[in-house]
Parts: C-alpha cells; sequence; structure tokens
C-alpha cells in the first residue's frame, strides 16, 4: 500500500507536470469520469497547466482568500478558460462549480 501511495505522488512527473498541476489534472479527469464525457487526458494536462497559471496570477495577492473582488474574477476568468478550451464539451453548471472549488481549495490550503 506504501508503495502504491509513492507510485500515486510520483505520478506527475510521468506526465510532465509540476505536483501542482496534477492536483487540477486530477480534477479535470475525475470530473470528465463522472459526467462520462469526452476530453483527451494531453488536453486535461494542457488545461491543468492554464489553470495553475491563472490561480497563481489571482492568489499573487496575500489577501486574495478574503477578497471578493478577487475570488469573482478568478471564477469568471477560469470560467472563460473551461469553456474556450471545450471543457466540458456541453456547458454543465455541475461540472465548472466542482473545478472552481478545486482551485479555490488549492491556493487557499497552500497558502
Amino acid at each position: 500500500m506504501l508503495n502504491d501511495l509513492q507510485i500515486d505522488m510520483d505520478s506527475f512527473k510521468d506526465l510532465g507536470i509540476s505536483y501542482e498541476e496534477k492536483a487540477f489534472y486530477d480534477i479535470l479527469i475525475k470530473v470528465r469520469d463522472e459526467h462520462e464525457f469526452e476530453y483527451a487526458d494531453d488536453k486535461c494536462i494542457d488545461l491543468a497547466k492554464a489553470i495553475k497559471k491563472l490561480v497563481d496570477d489571482k492568489a499573487q495577492y496575500a489577501d486574495w482568500s478574503s477578497r471578493e473582488d478577487i475570488k469573482r474574477q478568478l471564477n469568471m476568468d477560469l470560467t472563460i478558460l473551461l469553456y474556450e478550451n471545450g471543457y466540458p464539451p456541453q456547458w454543465n453548471d455541475e461540472v465548472f462549480e466542482q473545478v472552481l472549488g478545486q482551485a479555490e481549495n488549492f491556493k487557499t490550503s497552500t497558502n
């Protein structure tokens, strides 16, 4: 079991992404599979990188998690990013909410 955990923890290296990007990759894959829509793994990797970059940009402000204006901007920018990348292929509020939730939780836990 410990070996399986180590393999999972190092799996981001095999994908060519950072540990932080893997958190977004995992949620993209999980949501895709739960909602049963087609979206290639390599596209999820590219999208995970873009999401991390966007979240890092918004989280550069020390008080970002308590500022509603920045959180709203992050949500809007992330929604546009997902939409422009065809994720999901059909509009689905629940999918967007799950990915947005991961983005907010990610930066809150790393501050």
